[in-house]
């Protein structure tokens, strides 16, 4: 006997409850399975749960199993088999019912397995109850975990674009990217930039057009929604089609036609001040949950990070890119006979500044020199030894001196500068009335030519030590390698950043920029802009300077070439540079033969003319068309003195000088000119 008092509580008439009810009120039956007759009995509350009428139950389980979807029968037969042959004595599986009324219900079945004394299964008796409440906080659950995941993703997708992002342009293309407005579920983007005095410049809208026309610059004390956010430095969410038009009338009728059904607004602040305002349209939502609201916030604060960081970064580079260009000669000059074009192109670095250059510079006589180069470094040191050596060498080349001689003392220049710098550097000087360039190489990479067919070969050039180094080792003979340029052909000059990439093979840059200049325009200019907008599509860490010169008129026979040097009085140097000169010439002019002889007797005119007289040479090599072809060899003096044969006798140190020349050349003669004469001698040279 139970006392139906408990201090001063008073339990119900009907307890203890019974079992059965129990069951019952708690959606719970029970089942018992005969294995062997395949009959299932169950009891009134397994009935309901099941929804399954008393007067339409046979008694069999497949009965049962067939009120189910087949892939939950297919789950509950699985886990039930997998007891019986594994030997448990116990299985519990979730599966679905479809109830009378067509919905599906979740259902738990728990039960245990008898068997006899051979351990064969012969019984199942369980229960069935129903699992709509447990599994629906757990769905909650599941779903709340999946909405966590979703946001954690949209944040760390968009985090990990906007990292790659260094410009503005760049922040805008990942933001419109297909993929990146699915992230946001959204169908158009708009964003804004403040600028000073308070106006807004409008700086992204898309990718379906979103533009109202009028609202490229807008002002922060104007009705727009990013004009709001920013004076408030508040988000703004438009949460239907009536708030917009609201809202914001003069905006409304204007985009009521593009579809949009809600906006979110989200002002971009960095280091607690505005820098602009983001918007994202949609066409099918009508409102924001809090936590989308939250996670919008949240995206506005990394696009604001990234887009301050962007503005930084385009400021910087365009003031690093400001400095270099005035540091590069502010406009080439019009050389006749020629066309030039020249191009430079920054690395992507931010503020860093290179040290790559390029030069033209006009020269007497119808002559041009071209310059290119390069000096180790990014930083401003480099640009400020860039624009000295610039300078230098143009000084250098204006005096008269040979290519050799101006690679030389721009070396010891930069030596004298006291600097840890380096620099790679090309000079090339061109007669354009014969086409003769002489080029000089420090360091730098070979130079290409274009033919006037289009096809595209490299020039190998005799170099030396970079500039600087040279000087430093004491190493500052220059070769000199001449060619002709036919009218109509293209000397391309360019610095390393054209075809060096990180990781790949200086000759694989080479053909690529090969096949580049043999396929594109003929035009110089033309061409100079293909090729760099091949550096833009790739980027990349190192400047780009670019020197193009391509000699006018249409292709004729070869007149033959001119070469011209100043040598002054006491200057060993451009003696040694005029012979070097003359040498080349020579074999470059198909005259190898004669190499030695030739030299010779060049050198006895010019140092006859800096002995006899108190001024400087002038040295001339040419060719005069033939047939038959000659090359002539001219020195001027301003001496009206004339030279004449004297017997040296057996034991005379001078006097053979002419002789040689009568004896080796097969013409030669005096000419005056005015205040001085010019001796000169010809040499029979191979046709070409």
């Amino acid at each position: 006997m139970v006392d139906r008092v408990a201090g001063a509580r008073t339990l119900p008439d009907d307890w203890p409850a019974d079992p059965g009810r129990s069951l019952t009120l708690n959606l719970m039956g029970s089942f018992d399975w005969d294995l062997a007759s395949g009959l299932m009995h169950l009891d009134p509350p397994a009935y309901e749960v099941l929804d399954l009428p008393p007067d339409e139950y046979d008694g069999r389980r497949a009965t049962v199993m067939a009120r189910m979807p087949s892939d939950e029968a297919a789950r509950l037969d699985a886990g039930v088999a997998q007891a019986l042959k594994s030997g448990r004595d116990h299985y519990g599986v979730y599966f679905r019912i479809r109830r009378r009324d067509g919905t599906l219900r979740w259902t738990h079945s728990q039960g245990c397995v008898r068997r006899d004394a051979d351990g064969r299964p012969v019984r199942v008796i369980g229960i069935v109850r129903d699992a709509t409440a447990e599994l629906a906080d757990s769905t909650a659950r599941i779903a709340a975990d999946t909405e966590r995941r979703w946001q954690t993703s949209v944040v760390e997708a968009t985090t990990a674009a906007l990292a790659h992002a260094r410009t503005v342009q760049d922040v805008i293309d990942v933001l419109k990217d297909t993929h990146g407005l699915e992230i946001f579920g959204a169908r158009s983007l708009v964003m804004g930039l403040l600028e000073p005095g308070g106006r807004i410049h409008l700086v992204a809208e898309g990718p379906q057009e979103a533009f109202v026309p009028g609202t490229r610059y807008t002002r922060v004390d104007e009705q727009y929604p990013m004009s709001e956010v920013i004076r408030t430095l508040a988000p703004r969410f438009i949460e239907g089609p009536d708030d917009f038009a609201g809202s914001y009338p003069v905006l409304w009728p204007h985009i009521a036609g593009l579809g949009v059904e809600a906006a979110a607004y989200l002002p971009l602040i960095a280091q607690g001040r505005p820098i602009g305002a983001f918007g994202l349209l949609y066409d099918d939502r009508t409102g924001f949950t809090a936590e989308e609201r939250n996670l919008l916030v949240a995206i506005g604060s990394t696009i604001a990070q990234s887009v301050q960081r962007a503005v930084l970064y385009d400021q910087e580079h365009d003031l690093a890119e400001g400095l270099q260009q005035a540091m590069l000669p502010r406009r080439i000059p019009d050389v006749p006979g020629a066309q030039i074009a020249v191009r430079y192109r920054s690395a992507r670095m931010g503020r860093d500044i290179g040290g790559d250059w390029y030069d033209v510079i006009t020269l007497p006589g119808g002559r041009v020199g071209a310059v290119i180069g390069d000096v180790q470094g990014h930083d401003t040191d480099a640009a400020a030894v860039m624009g000295q050596l610039r300078i230098v060498l143009r000084a250098y080349a204006a005096e008269g001196h040979t290519p050799a001689t101006v690679m030389a003392r721009a070396s010891a220049f930069l030596d004298e500068l006291d600097t840890d710098r380096f620099a790679t550097c090309l000079y090339a000087e061109a007669d354009l009335s014969t086409g003769v360039v002489q080029m000089v190489r420090a360091g730098h990479v070979d130079p290409l030519v274009r033919d006037t067919d289009g096809s595209c070969r490299r020039i190998p050039v005799d170099g030396g030590l970079p500039l600087g180094l040279s000087a430093e080792f004491g190493w500052l003979e220059y070769p000199v390698t001449t060619v002709e340029l036919d009218p109509g052909q293209t000397l391309l000059l360019y610095t390393d950043g054209l075809v060096e990439q990180p990781g790949a093979d200086l000759d694989d840059g080479l053909q690529l920029l090969t096949a580049l200049v043999r396929n594109g325009p003929r035009d110089p200019q033309r061409l100079a802009d293909r090729l760099c907008e091949v550096v833009d599509e790739r980027g990349g860490d190192d400047d780009v300077a670019l020197l193009l010169l391509r000699r006018r008129g249409t292709l004729t026979p070869r007149s033959g070439g001119r070469l011209h040097q100043h040598v002054a009085q006491n200057d060993p140097e451009a003696l040694r540079s005029a012979r070097h000169m003359v040498r080349s010439a020579v074999v470059a002019w198909g005259a190898g033969a004669r190499a030695d002889e030739i030299e010779l007797i060049a050198d006895e005119l010019v140092t006859n003319a800096l002995t006899h007289t108190e001024g400087p040479a002038e040295v001339t090599v040419r060719v005069v068309p033939g047939p038959p072809r000659r090359l002539r060899v001219e020195v001027e003096d301003g001496s009206s003195a004339l030279p004449r044969r004297r017997d040296a006798g057996e034991s005379g140190v001078s006097g053979r000088g002419l002789l040689l020349v009568d004896l080796l050349a097969d013409a030669w003669g005096v000419d005056s000119r005015g205040g001085g004469k010019c001796v000169w001698c010809v040499f029979g040279v191979p046709e070409r």
